[in-house]
């Protein structure tokens, strides 16, 4: 009787999460229908924002598309390599007295609140990267991603260049403490015979632990990019000083998905003002979902190929 009652509490568990997770996309999708049928715009491809008149609607998500990615993929590239180093130091190099306490020091990083990484960035961390920008833009400018961006006033912080390093800084617990965790499960066996063969520290990495934990790896990234995805309030405080269309530089200032909604709760008091903005979280909510889909895919595959 008891396993028959906890299988069921169990079942009834997964399928309310799973129930859970239906019914708010079910939601947007039935608020935002009406909003986007309404739209004068193309919704995908408009780099327009204007729901001021409920009567004419004008929103397009290419500029939150933009700032919303862009952000994102400079706290990955900036975070993955951070994350794999510090796994592979806990894992393979530090002494076992200094690994767990540096470990919960790196997962301490994920219980700061958003806004105080949204101040620190703003406030410190900004103009500590002026004359880094600032260098990037006159001498790499040719190159679109570092041009001029939509801030009059260059190196002021207030940019998709600094919003990414604060992003990293707050995705790179999760990143780490999913490559740990698949590092550590290296199967002793084949790292005991490359040493016994001859192999240094770094050839053991090379040829043992990379190739058991590489897709673990990269599914704690993909963990990590849906994070990013969905900040809000440190990025509202960051990116919300320029209301100019982007550039489509690293050092253009706007919204994301997330930072629109949460800058556009005065609007909140019309059924079709509301819509709009629940049409980009709509978007937002694809995202994130494909995006922690693939991570848990990744994952799982990396589970089974070290079982096997």
């Amino acid at each position: 009787m008891g396993d028959k009652v906890f299988s069921s509490l169990a079942t009834a568990s997964g399928a309310f999460v799973v129930a859970l997770i239906a019914a708010i996309g079910i939601f947007l999708l039935i608020r935002a229908v009406p909003s986007l049928q309404v739209n004068e715009v193309n919704f995908l491809f408009s780099r327009e924002w204007n729901t001021r008149d409920a009567e004419h609607l004008r929103f397009g998500i290419l500029d939150l598309a933009w700032i919303t990615v862009a952000s994102s993929l400079v706290a990955l590239v900036i975070a993955m390599p951070l994350s794999g180093g510090i796994a592979l130091f806990l894992t393979r190099y530090a002494p076992r007295a200094l690994a767990r306490p540096f470990a919960y020091l790196v997962d301490l990083l994920a219980a700061v609140p958003s806004v105080v990484y949204g101040l620190w960035g703003f406030m410190v961390l900004g103009p500590f990267l002026s004359p880094l920008a600032i260098w990037l833009n006159e001498n790499l400018g040719w190159i679109p991603i570092f041009g001029d961006g939509n801030i009059n006033q260059k190196g002021s912080g207030a940019d998709v260049f600094t919003a990414g390093i604060v992003l990293a800084v707050m995705i790179i617990p999760t990143i780490t403490g999913v490559t740990r965790e698949v590092f550590a499960r290296t199967p002793s066996a084949q790292i005991e015979g490359a040493l016994a063969l001859g192999a240094t520290r770094w050839e053991v990495i090379r040829t043992t632990v990379w190739p058991f934990g590489r897709n673990g790896f990269i599914g704690g990234s993909m963990l990590g990019l849906g994070r990013a995805l969905g900040e809000t309030m440190a990025l509202t405080i960051i990116l919300s000083a320029s209301s100019a269309p982007p550039g489509y530089s690293i050092f253009d200032g706007g919204a994301t998905f997330a930072s629109k909604i949460a800058l556009g709760a005065a609007e909140f008091n019309n059924n079709m003002k509301v819509g709009a903005y629940i049409s980009a979280g709509l978007v937002l909510f694809i995202l994130t979902f494909a995006v922690n889909a693939i991570a848990r895919w990744i994952e799982s595959s990396a589970s089974a190929k070290g079982k096997s």
